[in-house]
């Protein structure tokens, strides 16, 4: 039996031409698209085709519409590319729970990783950065959600030495995705010093340029801290 060929919403018609145009370089990067009136002149259509496609542009990163302008293409970063999946992602932790173990697996994997990578290739100025962001973090240990961020902060620092800007932009997006559920947990008294001793040795490591203490220090910290949240998950 023949499959039936399913009918096309009008604004779909009017997406694919517009990605057709953004694919092309006709509408570049950075750039305005033409006002909803002259999309309507152009394809013939009415405004409700043509908002309902520049909706759908704009839910999948491809143009931003600031209220009162016309519909810009975003310039694509690797911060907005992994931005794109993380509602996706999220909702997948909140309705698929076990897939928290998952994204903590691969999240050890990928830092430690990132850390050997950061022991071969860090220079004096990334191991003093490093050293900041270890002092700042220890300046925020009175205010959690502070300590927080730039515990954040530092495990991206890490990242950025690797010269891939994939990596920071994933390993934040790991760390924000995973925190959603470490927020409620009160942490226990000596903790955070735990922790920052535990940077401070991944700092030594990486700025003795010793790749394997620098993954074997970020694993047990990032094992240590797992076994921690899940412990304290069940209290």
């Amino acid at each position: 039996m023949a499959e039936t060929i399913p009918r096309r919403k009008l604004y779909q018609e009017v997406l694919d031409r517009l990605m057709d145009r953004i694919r092309s370089g006709e509408i570049a990067p950075g750039a305005q698209l033409p006002s909803e009136r002259e999309l309507m002149e152009q394809y013939g259509v009415g405004r409700p085709a043509i908002r309902e496609a520049l909706q759908a542009l704009e839910r999948s990163g491809i143009v931003e519409i600031a209220h009162g302008e016309r519909a810009r293409v975003v310039v694509p970063t690797a911060e907005r590319l992994i931005a794109q999946v993380a509602g996706g992602a999220m909702h997948l932790l909140r309705t698929q729970p076990d897939m928290l173990g998952h994204l903590k697996e691969a999240r050890v994997f990928l830092e430690t990783g990132l850390a050997r990578l950061a022991a071969e290739r860090a220079t004096d100025e990334d191991v003093a950065n490093l050293q900041l962001r270890v002092a700042q973090q220890r300046a925020s240990m009175v205010d959690l959600e502070k300590f927080i961020e730039r515990d954040m902060a530092f495990h991206r620092e890490i990242a950025l030495i690797s010269g891939n800007p994939i990596f920071p932009a994933i390993v934040e997006s790991l760390f924000r995705w995973a925190s959603e559920y470490y927020r409620p947990l009160v942490r226990a008294p000596g903790v955070e010093e735990l922790t920052l001793s535990e940077h401070q040795r991944i700092v030594d490591a990486i700025a003795k340029r010793d790749g394997n203490g620098a993954a074997e220090a970020m694993h047990q910290h990032l094992s240590r801290a797992n076994e921690l949240y899940r412990r304290a998950g069940q209290t």
